[in-house]
């Protein structure tokens, strides 16, 4: 007799492990020399989080998003955030239906498994926060009744360098609502004249194929969020946390949800990487993506470069 409190799967680990590799591969196809990007984009998806892409136009940022969509199956809406954008343009609006005798409500883009907020930071913070708590509840409220949002649900928010004119900064508060923030850089110079030589890799999305639908994603979810985590992991995890609370190198410590964030993010690298635990490089290899955006440090020259603040607290924690 099956066990009724033993979730079923349409894929198992193995099989699960296969189809992510061939996404990989495919979406490599398109986004030339940005395995490593790729890769965090897709732990960020099984992590159950939301990606922020911090980079210049022209890099493919919004091109990885529509190649993730259409090679995972799942519904995609593009926001494209300006400074007039309001939020009822991301939630939706209600109408009067005269043959219905009733208001209508018409859902907006946010009704997608994948939303790409293009180029956020151009919009006020109003319509910023609309995707609040949509990111942090997967749901939305309007016309005073609560929606639930599609699952999956994975933001992928773009935004523009602060110093480029016309943006506004996103608080701390909406960053950390992001479990992974990265950059796609330009590609390595053997990989650009590919793109430069080759067809332009939007004309390419059509003949891309679905390997994995919603039903799938969601299975993958809850089997990465039962990679093992030893005691002596939480423990690393911890001592991390803690560095920076008790260092003065940093200008404030990282919090619980930082922790949490990291051990989801370290569980899905694990997975892709075809383990059933998580060990202190996993931890290490999403480090950067997951802690940039949430720690700075009290030196000048640091704030700079979160990147080398965050190799520092990783060089400060012994290993266990």
């Amino acid at each position: 007799m099956n066990n009724p409190n033993v979730a079923s799967f349409r894929l198992s680990v193995q099989d699960g492990q296969r189809l992510l590799n061939r996404v990989q591969q495919e979406i490599n196809q398109i986004i030339v020399g940005q395995s490593r990007p790729v890769r965090l984009a897709l732990c960020c998806l099984l992590a159950r989080g939301h990606l922020l892409i911090e980079d210049i136009p022209g890099v493919g940022k919004t091109t990885l998003a529509r190649v993730l969509a259409q090679v995972l199956g799942l519904p995609f809406s593009r926001i494209q955030f300006t400074s007039d954008l309001l939020p009822a343009d991301i939630i939706g609006v209600s109408t009067f239906d005269p043959e219905a005798h009733k208001f209508v409500f018409h859902p907006g883009p946010i009704f997608s498994s994948i939303i790409l907020a293009d180029e956020v930071n151009r919009a006020t913070p109003k319509a910023q926060s609309a995707l609040l708590e949509a990111m942090e509840e997967h749901q939305v409220s309007a016309e005073g009744e609560t929606r639930l949002l599609p699952k999956p649900f994975f933001v992928i928010a773009t935004q523009n360098p602060h110093e480029q004119i016309g943006t506004f900064p996103l608080p701390e508060s909406q960053l950390d609502r992001f479990l992974m923030r990265l950059s796609l850089g330009y590609p390595d110079p053997k990989a650009e004249k590919l793109l430069l030589k080759g067809t332009d890799r939007r004309d390419m999305l059509p003949s891309l194929q679905a390997l994995l639908d919603a039903r799938d994603i969601l299975d993958l979810q809850t089997q990465c969020r039962r990679i093992h985590c030893s005691d002596a992991l939480v423990d690393y995890v911890h001592a991390l946390l803690d560095e920076t609370r008790v260092n003065e190198r940093f200008q404030y410590g990282l919090s619980p949800r930082a922790g949490l964030a990291l051990t989801h993010a370290a569980r899905a690298w694990a997975f892709l990487e075809g383990r059933d635990m998580v060990l202190p490089e996993d931890v290490q290899a999403v480090a950067s993506s997951v802690l940039d955006h949430r720690l700075q440090g009290n030196d000048s020259a640091m704030q700079q470069t979160a990147s080398n603040t965050v190799q520092q607290l990783l060089q400060s924690v012994p290993i266990p």
